[in-house]
């Protein structure tokens, strides 16, 4: 009997995976945006069970996303492994709303995954989604989407380009080719070129990355084309089904050692009480009120690709499958203990927000056996953001939190924080009211800029002096948060909007790109620059579903 893989392989935001087998070995990378340090890329055996091996792009050099908006940041790395060395293509995106982009494409390299990352190599600016094709005869050729500012109607998507990259001028050269514009349904994106049985096979996204989302072969005898579509067109979407997986794009392909095929994909498992909604015959309707607080997940699917065929997928159909065969040897990595200390390191599952310098925002030498978070700018801050905190992996978690801090007064306020941008947060916070007494309170912001209001969903709690535990509960779109002083945990009493911590909730879909986080905080808007000491962190996530290592 053949083991099944669970899907999605990497719960929580790990969306536009770019896989490569190296021997025995699989590696995904993944999207950051504005999470820094920025890609992360998992490592496998057996395509089923993963764990977090590095994030590389982890110096000014390589990255400084301050100012970079949300859902900005790194897009769609890709992630390859030619010449003895490992290729990582990134965007860095300065800008994403209105006419124009400011999307630039850099080159790193390492002998190995864990490293060292060399310093960046610029490649352009022309657009996003960059990938990195290595032909037969040793020659390097970039491709990514082309952004045409001059289209109206939504669509400036000016189709894939090619350009020659030369490895000993560490730069591109030759002329930009356009090898396709994509099918009727627009929005051509995310470019992977294969060379297989005498064809180049181009492997594409589009429809954007919400509902209508799909994944389009096309193929060429010649490098520069002309390519032809798939008379099947889209090879996956879930575009019009209610199943499990949704969102279903962005997608690579990866051979095993035994010559099986699989193409690992970005998808979204919306809360069960918004995935069943009509059926149109555009596909599904009423994006806006389906919400998915995971955000973009990885998932992976087994391919047939008889020769000088274009693939299928080996369970029929375009639609993705909630499960898929596999015959390599299992390869479990040890669990993630659900609480972490902070005692000398930062637990690999957290990350910060854009600065490479974390100096500025956290020390873990400070105060021996806590995190202490340094006060900076405010929650809607693009810059300078005290935020460290862990993606949410399942629908429904608990997390709890020790906390030591003498706000002066009410611009000084630290606590526990279930994230998902600037403008889309619930916020326990320990802060001061106007006489400087210690209180607890509840910061909420549920919508999209410039829609954002910040509410106060409960009147201040006045805190004894000393730590203090704070806690919540998730139960798909509900969330709970409750305290401890001494003896038993106190409710607040109010139920908040956990959904809208979710790509969907604002602008709707394809226009936020990250998902839900947990985390610790801490903030002084006077700018002195406060602090806040953590001695603990919990995530106990309380569904099933794969879990993934982060050591």
């Amino acid at each position: 009997m053949k083991a099944m893989i669970q899907n999605p392989i990497l719960p929580g935001f790990n969306p536009d995976p770019s896989i490569v087998r190296v021997g025995d070995d699989y590696y995904i990378a993944t999207s950051t945006f504005e999470w820094y340090p920025g890609v992360q890329i998992h490592h496998s055996r057996d395509l089923a069970n993963w764990r977090l091996v590095t994030r590389p792009l982890s110096r000014a050099a390589q990255l400084d996303m301050r100012g970079d908006p949300d859902s900005g940041g790194i897009w769609a790395p890709c992630l390859t492994h030619a010449d003895g060395m490992f290729w990582l293509i990134y965007t860095d995106v300065k800008r994403r709303d209105g006419a124009w982009k400011d999307s630039h494409n850099y080159l790193v390299t390492a002998p190995a995954i864990e490293g060292p990352w060399s310093d960046p190599v610029y490649l352009n600016s022309s657009g996003f989604d960059p990938s990195l094709f290595h032909d037969e005869d040793g020659r390097k050729w970039l491709l990514n989407m082309i952004w045409d500012h001059n289209r109206t109607g939504g669509d400036r998507f000016g189709g894939i380009v090619m350009q020659e990259y030369s490895v000993e001028d560490r730069r591109l050269t030759g002329p930009v080719r356009t090898i396709y514009r994509g099918t009727d349904l627009k929005l051509t994106e995310g470019p992977h070129l294969y060379r297989r049985d005498g064809w180049y096979y181009l492997l594409t996204a589009e429809g954007g990355t919400g509902y209508d989302h799909a994944v389009t072969m096309a193929r060429a005898k010649d490098l520069f084309g002309p390519y032809e579509t798939d008379p099947a067109k889209h090879i996956l979407t879930a575009r019009g089904t209610d199943g499990l997986l949704q969102r279903c794009g962005h997608a690579d392909i990866v051979e095993t050692q035994d010559g099986q095929v699989y193409m690992v994909h970005l998808c979204s498992r919306p809360l069960d009480e918004t995935r069943a909604l009509p059926v149109g015959d555009g596909g599904i309707h009423a994006d806006d009120v389906r919400r998915s607080p995971l955000g973009r997940e990885t998932a992976i699917q087994r391919l047939d690709w008889p020769t000088g065929e274009f693939p299928r997928l080996a369970h029929g159909g375009n639609a993705p499958a909630d499960t898929v065969p596999c015959d390599l040897p299992p390869h479990p990595f040890p669990e993630d203990a659900p609480r972490v200390t902070f005692d000398g390191a930062l637990p690999p599952a957290f990350q910060w927000l854009r600065t490479p310098q974390p100096d500025r925002l956290f020390s873990l030498t400070d105060r021996p056996g806590a995190l202490r978070i340094f006060g900076r700018e405010s929650p809607g801050s693009a810059f300078e953001h005290a935020l460290l905190a862990r993606r949410q992996t399942a629908l429904s978690f608990r997390a709890e939190t020790t906390i030591e801090v003498d706000p002066g007064d009410y611009q000084h306020f630290a606590g526990l924080i279930a994230w998902y941008g600037r403008f889309k947060f619930h916020y326990l916070a320990v802060t001061a009211d106007e006489d400087g007494r210690r209180v607890l309170t509840v910061f909420s912001c549920a919508a999209d800029w410039p829609d954002a209001r910040v509410t106060y969903p409960i009147t201040p709690v006045p805190l004894p002096d000393g730590p203090l535990q704070l806690g919540c509960d998730v139960d798909g779109m509900t969330l709970r948060f409750r305290y401890r002083t001494d003896g038993d945990w106190t409710d607040l009493g109010i139920a908040l909007d956990q959904s809208a911590i979710s790509d969907e909730a604002g602008n709707g879909p394809g226009s936020n790109f990250t998902g839900a986080f947990i985390g610790i905080c801490a903030h002084d808007t006077s700018g002195r620059g406060r602090h806040a000491d953590f001695t603990d962190f919990t995530y106990q996530p309380l569904n099933g579903g794969p879990q993934v290592s982060h050591g």
